[in-house]
């Protein structure tokens, strides 16, 4: 039997990590948490997750800057990264913009609020052997 795949998960909403967190886990992941952008970049360092669920908007360090830093150091570049956006929705009274999602190095983003269905479709399509 394979080891299980370890899938970090960061929002620096706590209901929603535990929300998916327990979806990935009855779908047989290993998950680490994180709860905002610089103890997301410790925990990809620490544990080198196969895949990151990785919100936009977060204090300390946001979901594009960690999805960038990640895409450009070799040694993590290979992991696959998901965003998480409320972005679409929030577009006019925020900093953050459509043209930061399209520019991001990120692999697949899902709008919030999530379906947890169509994540762990994305997450199955990206975690395959």
């Amino acid at each position: 039997m394979s080891e299980k795949k370890l899938i970090l998960v960061v929002d620096d909403d706590p209901d929603l990590v535990e929300a998916v967190s327990m979806e990935l886990e009855s779908e047989n992941y290993r998950v680490a948490k994180a709860y905002d952008g610089v103890e997301a970049w410790d925990r990809i360092k620490e544990e080198k997750p196969q895949l990151v669920i990785l919100d936009v908007m977060m204090p300390n360090k946001n979901g594009y800057q960690v999805c960038d830093e990640m895409k450009k150091d070799p040694q993590y570049s290979d992991i696959n990264v998901i965003l998480l956006t409320a972005v679409g929705a929030a577009v006019t009274s925020t900093s953050y913009t459509h043209w930061d999602g399209k520019k991001s190095l990120a692999d697949d983003y899902i709008p919030k609020p999530i379906d947890l269905d169509r994540l762990m479709e994305i997450v199955k399509d990206y975690t395959k052997d």
